[in-house]
């Protein structure tokens, strides 16, 4: 057996981290040696995405697979760092373990919390006391996806209680922001009609942060489930000896509506 199935957690951390700087260090991987953090932060979001999608596979083995690819990356990124002298992998664990304790008081010897909205509120207020941050908007990545960051700005927003009180009030602007396009469309010129649709998508955001679900991951479900769709269909037609450009659009109608209640 090998005895490092046996190790702690700790230790094969460790590992992976002397792995890393072998990597880097003389006598190396030249590939490993020849990248920066940029073209590292490139490939950590490809593996948190990949991560993502097996998460909502259901497919464990696949998920853990993916979250050692994301771990890897991080040590890579920390390994970069440590080579400057900025900090460690080490310095990163410090600092958020001492953050998920310092922001769990009532786990760790504090007074107790009642619900999770009320552990919420704390973790915001000791947040901002931390960061002493002069916007609410600070921190929010730029480099996020637009749905992604327009869920995070509507999250700092509401910190400051300015939101709609539900998921419908929200949705009420969404009507109003899509009558809004169709006007655009109507007579607006194309910077008008990109502005609406952008107001439309906010809301929405919206929406949906207040349905507690996620938008970015909602979307990124539907396009998986319209591209397999879409496939089908074009397999469909294939089945037939026939393009799917060639078919009428009440035949792709109705073989979509098919596909669509088979794949319920």
């Amino acid at each position: 057996m090998d005895t490092r199935e046996n190790e702690t957690v700790g230790a094969k951390f460790q590992r992976l981290v002397d792995i890393l700087a072998a990597l880097r260090g003389p006598g190396g991987c030249p590939w490993d040696r020849e990248q920066d953090e940029k073209s590292i932060a490139g490939y950590f979001l490809e593996e948190v995405y990949e991560a993502v999608d097996a998460l909502y596979r259901k497919d464990a083995p696949a998920l853990a697979e993916e979250l050692g690819d994301v771990l890897m990356e991080v040590v890579f990124l920390s390994r970069l760092y440590e080579e400057r002298g900025a900090f460690d992998a080490a310095a990163a664990l410090d600092g958020i373990n001492a953050k998920m304790i310092r922001r769990h008081p009532h786990v760790f010897g504090g007074p107790p919390v009642e619900n999770a909205a009320r552990v919420l509120d704390a973790w915001v207020r000791q947040k901002r006391e931390e960061k002493k941050r002069s916007s609410p908007f600070e921190g929010v990545p730029e480099s996020a996806p637009a749905l992604l960051r327009a869920f995070q700005i509507g999250q700092r927003a509401a910190q400051d209680a300015f939101d709609w009180p539900e998921a419908s009030d929200a949705l009420a602007k969404v009507r109003e922001e899509l009558a809004e396009i169709e006007a655009a469309l109507a007579g607006g010129g194309r910077d008008e009609v990109e502005e609406e649709i952008g107001d439309a998508l906010f809301a929405l955001a919206q929406a949906a942060r207040l349905a507690r679900a996620n938008p970015e991951i909602a979307l990124r479900r539907a396009n998986a489930k319209f591209t397999a769709r879409f496939e089908a269909l074009r397999a469909s037609f294939a089945s037939r000896g026939r393009e799917l450009k060639d078919a009428s659009p009440a035949e792709m109608d109705a073989v979509w509506e098919e596909i669509k209640k088979n794949r319920a």
